[in-house]
């Protein structure tokens, strides 16, 4: 384990990166290892996926935290083990929110980092499972922390909990 570096990912805030430096990430088509798992949205998220779809017909609330639905899926390469990935997640393997309309929830944008709240401060790690099911990691010479700003929204540090590991 490397040691843990402060980074100022945008002006002001600060994270404290828990991940070997030299990890390079770039998203690879054939991979929706991200979208198996249900999307969390935060608050800012849900207002708005609400521009961009029907938040009954898409959505879902479990524990009090809103999800983006996950629903069957016919290509078992773009599904989880129970045949469900994201209802966003189109056939060829592409987001229908980042595709069509440019955006996509913060939660999409952290992967395949985790992010928790520790002791007032925002820690960056790489997610548990990433090494084994992430295609992306360390296919290109794209270095995480050269560019967290993508994969950091200023909005992490507004909120109470960030942490990146609930699940639908």
């Amino acid at each position: 384990m490397n040691e843990p570096r402060r980074v100022e990912v945008h002006p002001g805030r600060e994270a404290v990166v828990e991940f070997d430096p030299e990890t390079t990430f770039e998203c690879v088509d054939s991979c929706t290892w991200c979208c198996h798992h249900g999307v969390m949205l935060y608050e800012e998220d849900t207002y708005a996926l609400a521009e961009h779809a029907n938040l009954a017909e898409t959505t879902t609330t479990v524990r009090g935290e809103r999800f983006v639905t996950r629903e069957p899926k016919a290509r078992e390469a773009h599904a989880a083990a129970d045949g469900q990935a994201c209802g966003f997640l189109r056939e060829d393997g592409l987001c229908a929110l980042h595709a069509e309309a440019d955006w996509k929830p913060t939660r999409c944008s952290v992967y395949p980092l985790s992010v928790r709240r520790e002791d007032g401060e925002i820690h960056v790690g790489l997610r548990e499972s990433a090494p084994e099911h992430c295609e992306g990691l360390d296919v290109s010479e794209r270095r995480l922390i050269d560019v967290l700003p993508e994969f950091l929204p200023p909005q992490l540090w507004e909120l109470p909990n960030p942490d990146s590991y609930r699940e639908l």
